[in-house]
């Protein structure tokens, strides 16, 4: 009697962790594997922070319930368009293949502008099944992006695709969920971009340069000439103000110290030193001390000029080489 109570209760074991193995088989989630060709990435609009890129998608699957047509997520995507899809269910398993174009909105890293680097984010997901359901394998499987498309200012450094989860601390009204909590996976592209940036610093900043360096003449005019001194000295730290506003008026906002202020900056703190030596020269001359206000001009002008250059080529290269 013993003995057959305990092979019963070995038989029930055994169904019971036949059951868990066969659950644990069931809930495990489908895999749908993708891939991505990038045709084109344009319309880069540095100011609002957003950008336009068109590829293709392709998802390979067996649950047939997975309407990725209709329920194709593209979070932070502004507008969505499909131009093309097909899909392929003969033999067991779904190939879908849909052309996309996305108006997509990021975030810029605009510390070292205009040398900098920025990395452009696409990520996809189904809004019908959670991660529980449905998990992402990437298909990198060939190239990502066409070589042959070029990013007018810009060098695509690297195209990198994986698959993660992203959490939304709602259940979206579902009261059954406690708490509310949800999770779905994500197959993520990254874009790393870099910036031709010498043209485009030359262009920007040019202005700034020759209105210090005009400034600087004013080293060689005579201390009595107050006027003329005073006169390019001003003139020359407003030129600067209004180039700063320009560069400005096309850069996002940030609460950040920049790459830009701190050149401004720098550019204006020295007009202002040498609207200060101007001053001290002209109280020399009205001293008599003519000799030493020219040898006072002389020593500034170099001074001003070496550390001027320095500071900024130290700026320029740590924007440029260390980040």
């Amino acid at each position: 009697m013993k003995k057959n109570c305990r092979f019963v209760a070995f038989c029930i074991l055994l169904l019971s962790l036949y059951g868990s193995v066969a659950f644990a088989q069931k809930a495990k989630p489908d895999t749908v594997r993708a891939g991505i060709y990038v045709t084109s990435i344009h319309d880069i609009n540095f100011k609002d922070k957003e950008y336009t890129v068109d590829f293709w998608l392709w998802l390979k699957y067996k649950n047939k319930d997975f309407d990725f047509v209709n329920n194709l997520e593209i979070p932070q995507a502004k507008s969505v368009s499909k131009s093309f899809s097909t899909l392929d269910s003969s033999g067991n398993r779904m190939y879908l293949l849909m052309k996309i174009q996305c108006v997509m909105k990021d975030s810029w890293a605009i510390n070292n502008f205009p040398f900098d680097k920025q990395a452009l984010r696409l990520s996809i997901e189904n809004s019908q099944f959670d991660k529980d359901a449905l998990v992402f394998v990437p298909d990198t499987v060939g190239k990502q992006y066409d070589p042959k498309f070029t990013l007018r200012g810009w060098n695509i450094d690297s195209l990198t695709l994986k698959s993660g989860i992203k959490k939304y601390e709602t259940a979206f009204g579902d009261e059954s969920i406690k708490p509310a909590h949800t999770e779905y996976s994500s197959f993520k592209v990254k874009i790393n971009i870099s910036r031709d940036a010498f043209g485009l610093f030359l262009k920007m900043f040019l202005g700034m340069y020759v209105a210090f360096f005009i400034a600087l003449m004013c080293f060689f005019i005579h201390a009595d000439s107050i006027d003329s001194r005073f006169g390019l000295s001003v003139g020359s730290l407003f030129a600067v103000i209004g180039n700063k506003y320009i560069i400005d008026g096309a850069l996002p906002d940030s609460s950040s110290f920049t790459l830009v202020d701190m050149l401004h900056g720098l550019t204006l703190i020295f007009i202002l030193v040498v609207i200060i030596c101007t001053a001290i020269s002209l109280q020399m001359i009205k001293k008599g001390k003519d000799a030493k206000a020219d040898r006072l001009d002389r020593r500034f002008f170099l001074l001003l000029l070496v550390v001027y250059v320095l500071l900024n080529a130290f700026l320029i290269i740590r924007a440029g080489v260390l980040h």
